[in-house]
């Protein structure tokens, strides 16, 4: 199921995550940890690849739409504990 939030909102999560938390996921997962990065707006495509989401221009650092939400369910689980 794919979502819609801002660019600011996806960045604001991915600051909010403890250290370490790139790795936990990309291992949870079996994922390139570059991957995971390029998720949160990281741009390494040579050692990582696409996540699966779309950036827009606009307002409060433009639109992304995130095809699958798994890595942002995680990331957000990981916050609230």
């Amino acid at each position: 199921m794919s979502k819609t939030i801002t660019f600011n909102e996806l960045r604001r999560i991915k600051d909010s995550l403890p250290n370490g938390s790139m790795k936990q996921i990309a291992t949870r997962l079996n994922l390139n940890v570059e991957t995971v990065r390029n998720y949160f707006g990281g741009s390494n495509y040579d050692r990582g690849e696409s996540a699966g989401i779309h950036y827009e221009q606009g307002p409060d650092g433009g639109i992304v739409t995130i095809d699958d939400t798994t890595i942002l369910d995680i990331a957000q689980q990981m916050i609230s504990n």
